[in-house]
């Protein structure tokens, strides 16, 4: 399912310390297990109100931060021996200007936080790691701490695409990479050889959980299956925000009748694949990776 040919990734060396900055969801998770086994135990900056201190983060030294307190963050990471850093997991709001804690390194910055703030997500976090990067901090993207999350390309399940299934494919790749150029999402739903909901701020989970609610709509009534496809925005940001799933979208696309998930090889997130793929064999949904361009038909 993961990449056999892939390279093995960012080596650390002695002393060196990886700092989390965790958002919401499973990817912190898996990237901090991962150091830690190992033997390089991480640190963790938990987001307030998006990732949670008791949970499985909380077994490794850890501090939390408002988004607000970003200012501060370079020197959580210095008195914590961190010397690479990645930003993982799903963050559902923006800081505050008004909120902000202000210093010279972020007063540098204001004309383009403000602008950021103004944009989509990946422009915002674009602004924060030249921020970060300013000030010595050494950036580094999930996928180079832990290679084996990029999804290859083929079919991970038992289950394949059938031939109105690539109609489906094609349809919600070529949405999807249009509102990913907008900076506006990462995934589409067709169903019927059409896009019929697109990510917004929501994010997969919702995207998924409004297709459920829509299968009773006039326009869906008789259509059955539909396909859920995640892509990286053209342009993307490689350390920040790749498109990923697990187990919980696998869920989600059964709940809504989808017959099977897509994703962009070489540039998503596989979490938790092993379960994932039990539990979409268990379901009869497929989950393919699709090669780079257009997608056709399988071939």
């Amino acid at each position: 399912m993961t990449r056999t040919d892939s390279p093995p990734g960012l080596q650390l060396g002695p002393g060196s310390r990886v700092g989390i900055v965790a958002g919401g969801g499973n990817l912190p998770v898996s990237i901090a297990a991962h150091l830690d086994e190992n033997g390089h135990q991480p640190f963790v900056v938990v987001l307030e109100g998006e990732a949670d201190p008791t949970g499985p983060l909380g077994k490794y030294p850890h501090e939390q931060m408002r988004l607000e307190e970003i200012g501060s963050l370079v020197p959580r990471l210095k008195r914590n021996n961190v010397t690479h850093m990645v930003m993982a997991g799903e963050v559902k709001r923006r800081p505050r200007l008004s909120a902000i804690r202000w210093n010279a390194g972020l007063l540098a910055m204001l004309p383009h936080i403000v602008l950021g703030l103004t944009r989509g997500d990946d422009a915002l976090l674009r602004v924060a790691l030249r921020y970060l990067e300013r000030q010595g901090t050494k950036v580094v993207g999930a996928h180079e701490l832990v290679p084996e999350l990029i999804a290859s390309e083929g079919c991970f399940t038992k289950t394949s695409p059938q031939k109105a299934d690539w109609r489906d494919i094609k349809a919600a790749y070529e949405a999807a990479e249009a509102i990913g150029a907008l900076d506006i999402g990462q995934g589409a739903v067709a169903i019927g050889g059409r896009a019929i909901a697109l990510e917004g701020i929501e994010g997969t989970d919702g995207l998924l959980d409004r297709v459920k609610g829509l299968r009773g709509h006039g326009r869906l009534a008789g259509k059955t299956r539909g396909v859920l496809v995640k892509c990286a925005k053209p342009g993307q940001e490689m350390r920040t925000d790749l498109p990923s799933i697990g187990p919980q979208t696998v869920d989600g696309a059964h709940a809504a009748g989808l017959a099977g998930i897509a994703v962009q090889a070489g540039h998503s997130l596989v979490l938790d694949g092993p379960e994932m793929v039990r539990r979409a064999n268990a379901l009869g949904i497929f989950v393919i990776g699709l090669r780079a361009g257009e997608p056709q038909d399988g071939n």
